[in-house]
């Protein structure tokens, strides 16, 4: 056999051999799940506890305390609501924005508060209703002054507490928030909610 056909027989060998690896498993492998599946693969905060975490505290704070019942004696009507900042006082990467995103929608589904755009949102809506003056019919134009003032805004923070030993870690997660009356500043309501997760390769079981 000549030296050309020697090294094309190689050649060909080798390919075959990388494709037979590479069939073999080293390629990614993507599978999709429903989105309220619990999947934890670093040991992070995740959309499962921004989820879990807005259900809690909605959860206190509609039906756990006697200050909407006592809104509601008072003036008639339910407490229209605004939710802050959220901020993070921990030193990892939180997304605040999927969790503020729950708690609006959780609020909104309880059907026991009205809740007002947040202070960015309302600055595009506001820029939509003054092109409306120029450009829309007057019978759909939207008047100025109208809006709806929140009564309470909700503020809080979430922190964490890390305990480490070897290559397992045990990460503490506290969300604290509150309502803060917005005429006066007296707090309606305080609530917290805890998350705690086990990372790591030892044999801990809960």
């Amino acid at each position: 056999m000549s030296r050309t056909l020697i090294r094309i027989a190689l050649v060909a060998a080798l390919a075959a051999a990388l494709a037979l690896l590479a069939g073999c498993g080293g390629g990614k492998q993507v599978t999709r799940v429903g989105t309220d599946t619990t999947i934890d693969l670093s040991g992070n905060w995740n959309d499962v506890d921004s989820r879990q975490a807005a259900t809690d505290l909605v959860q206190q704070s509609t039906s756990g305390t006697p200050w909407i019942e006592n809104w509601l004696e008072a003036k008639g009507k339910k407490p229209t609501i605004i939710v802050g900042e959220i901020r993070n006082k921990s030193a990892e990467h939180i997304p605040l924005k999927t969790l503020v995103a729950e708690l609006e929608k959780t609020f909104i589904n309880s059907g026991r508060v009205v809740v007002v755009a947040t202070a960015a949102e309302r600055e595009q809506v506001r820029d939509e209703r003054a092109d409306q003056q120029e450009f829309a019919t007057p019978e759909s134009m939207k008047r100025w002054g109208r809006e709806r003032g929140a009564d309470f805004m909700l503020l809080g923070e979430v922190n964490t507490i890390i305990d480490r030993e070897g290559g397992d870690e045990v990460k503490f997660y506290q969300v604290d928030t509150y309502f803060v009356n917005l005429e006066d500043n007296t707090k309606a309501w305080v609530g917290q909610t805890k998350i705690k997760k086990f990372v790591g390769r030892g044999a801990y079981k809960p």
